[in-house]
């Protein structure tokens, strides 16, 4: 099985875990509001076990396993965020949620996976591409309750529409599909936030960068990876431009 398809099942089978917690959770009346750090761990139990046996000679950083420096001398390192948007997944009906698996190769994303609730897992096996702008406003994703202030200049300096929506992977998912043309974050973000939804990005021709057009680079000693720009490549000239001449980058 190549590193493509290890990403993959893995992905699915740690969204398909989650929904049998949701739905058991729901079933005996637990609170919502604390359905997420239970299904979290059952999740990361799943990948970190799978990878050491699919993958025993790789490194691997996650968010709900402790971080040690045995990573950082390692060339392939797998980085993974079990339950990407946790307070989504705590909130009945909601699907702006996801499972991220990425593999760097000396820094570089180049294998994720991002599974969906909806059954779906993009993958860098065959990534989406992007398809002809249908919409005469480029729609903006937002964070719902925390949108930057760099996103709100650059949507007023750009015109653009501002969509609110959940998880990081799910922003990301929502541009792959071609329902939204970017998503553009600034003021705090880690690693494994950001690792699988840019590997399937770039796998399919999408622009992903730092807010600075410059390169992002993955498994470094320091976890945060503070801002991202995902977006059509058409418009990620004058994204990045935007972004230069505002106050808040």
């Amino acid at each position: 099985m190549d590193d493509h398809a290890v990403a993959t099942r893995l992905a699915a089978a740690a969204m398909q875990l989650l929904l049998e917690l949701r739905g058991r959770f729901a079933a005996e009346g637990k609170d919502p509001g604390e359905w997420g750090k239970p299904a979290d761990a059952e999740a990361n139990r799943l990948l970190m076990r799978e990878i050491a046996v699919l993958r025993p000679q790789d490194g691997v950083l996650s968010e709900e396993s402790p971080d040690t420096e045995a990573r950082l001398s390692r060339s392939r390192v797998w980085i993974i965020d079990p339950l990407d948007g946790t307070r989504e997944f705590g909130e009945p009906g909601r699907t702006d949620w996801a499972v991220h698996v990425a593999l760097s190769v000396d820094g570089l994303p180049v294998v994720g996976a991002v599974a969906l609730p909806d059954g779906q897992v993009l993958n860098t096996a065959q990534p989406p591409r992007p398809t002809p702008a249908a919409a005469p406003t480029w729609r903006m994703l937002v964070s719902r309750s925390r949108p930057p202030a760099l996103a709100t200049e650059v949507a007023e300096r750009l015109g653009l529409e501002t969509v609110p929506c959940g998880s990081a992977g799910a922003k990301v998912a929502t541009i792959l599909r071609g329902d939204a043309e970017l998503y553009l974050h600034a003021g705090g973000m880690r690693q494994w936030d950001s690792a699988a939804p840019v590997a399937v990005a770039l796998a399919g021709g999408f622009h992903a960068s730092r807010i600075d057009g410059s390169p992002l680079i993955y498994n470094g000693p320091e976890v945060n990876l503070p801002d991202l720009l995902v977006c059509r490549p058409e418009i990620a000239a004058d994204v990045l431009a935007a972004i230069a001449a505002s106050t808040g980058s």
